[in-house]
């Protein structure tokens, strides 16, 4: 598989502002201070725009002022996250992040928004990607016809990006992003509703995955067979976010380690965001808890589980702090993965996606967020070189 286009930034969903002000305020407070940490001249963002934002680009010469101001501060526009639609950053998200879902009209045309924007914003020639939520949180309404309306949903945005290709000659692709507890939440699942839903070739080429590297952990998929399973249905992954989540390897701990564990990971059931934790049995079965307060509340230290995998999204580069580990050799194996010769279809775009930076402990932010981001993005370029690949974060 050829490699040299992949690219390499990081989502921006990590800023709160959802008008275009608050987003201008945040690039030049953190992109252009995360470059300049870098000392590179040019650093490639993945932005995140929206309802709100994603309106005010729509008007008139909007999306172009933007982009000269884009280009003014060196900073390269590659991807959009449009998965939270509106306030990711507000005091309460936890299930708002899966709304409107993929049977709504109001998903759709923001998804066909975000791709006229960004239509606008990649240099020529170069095409791009939008990650989104895998349709929707399950519910009593999201039944077959649900499902069926939301496949027709994501048709009407292929028809859209293919026309906007012939205009253009950029290929914009929507990636749907699995998620744990979520309507497709694993990679069998995304491939069956490819079968039975985005089946022509034409909806493939615009309909991709993105493959969320601690979304797939927490569900303790193996890489390989994941992205196996992608090239095996004949489905493109067309962006990959690089992200870590916590890992309790209870088998290891005697009763007074594992005390201290439960200690800790109090620290990280808090009440932004929905972490849901995917549990492996000391026989090897699986179950997937919704949220880890609940589980903090419900289980003791005397427990038949022998890992938990948290979805919260700490540092990339971070292996283990205290009592608790992550999942960050997964990083490295799912990027070895891509470069393997029955490797998918991968479209190059790596996003590294550590959302939660402002709700993490005090104790692990280190030096401040735009230099941990830097880290981030240094970290993985290291790896990426290891690995044999020419630096992607560009002179």
């Amino acid at each position: 598989m050829s490699t040299p286009h992949w690219a390499l930034g990081y989502c921006t969903n990590v800023h709160a502002g959802t008008d275009m002000d608050s987003i201008r305020t945040n690039l030049e407070t953190y992109a252009v201070s995360v470059r300049q940490d870098l000392r590179k001249e040019r650093l490639a963002v993945g932005l995140w725009l929206p309802a709100k934002a994603a309106e005010e680009l729509c008007e008139e010469g909007a999306a172009e002022a933007f982009s000269l101001w884009l280009q003014e501060r060196n900073l390269q526009p590659y991807t959009i996250n449009g998965f939270p639609y509106d306030n990711f950053h507000q005091e309460i998200v936890k299930h708002q992040v899966y709304e409107p879902a993929w049977w709504t009209d109001e998903r759709r045309d923001y998804t066909i928004r975000l791709a006229d924007i960004l239509a606008r914003l990649l240099p020529d020639g170069r095409g791009g990607s939008i990650s989104t939520l895998p349709i929707g949180w399950p519910s009593p309404t999201a039944d077959a016809t649900a499902i069926a309306r939301a496949g027709e949903n994501f048709r009407t945005v292929a028809s859209h990006l293919r026309e906007l290709e012939d205009r253009s000659g950029q290929r914009i692709v929507v990636a749907i992003e699995p998620e744990p507890g979520c309507i497709l939440d694993s990679a069998k699942d995304v491939t069956q509703f490819f079968d039975s839903q985005l089946s022509e070739a034409w909806h493939r080429r615009y309909l991709t995955v993105c493959h969320d590297v601690c979304h797939s952990a927490v569900m303790f998929e193996d890489q390989a067979d994941a992205l196996a399973a992608y090239s095996a249905a004949g489905v493109t992954i067309g962006k990959v976010q690089v992200s870590n989540a916590i890992e309790v390897d209870w088998s290891i701990m005697s009763k007074g380690r594992r005390a201290e564990a439960f200690a800790q990971l109090a620290e990280f059931a808090e009440d932004r965001y929905l972490h849901q934790t995917g549990c492996r049995s000391d026989d090897g079965r699986f179950r997937l808890i919704e949220d880890l307060p609940e589980l903090i509340q419900q289980e003791s230290t005397d427990l038949n589980d022998d890992a938990w995998r948290i979805h919260f999204h700490v540092p990339i580069f971070l292996e283990k702090f205290g009592n608790l580990g992550t999942t960050r050799d997964q990083i490295e194996y799912c990027l070895q993965c891509l470069q393997r010769s029955d490797a998918p279809e991968f479209l190059g775009d790596l996003e590294v996606e550590t959302y939660a930076w402002t709700v993490l402990p005090e104790s692990m932010r280190r030096h401040g967020l735009a230099k941990d981001i830097a880290s981030e993005l240094s970290w993985l370029n290291q790896v990426l070189t290891r690995q044999g690949l020419p630096s992607l974060l560009g002179e």
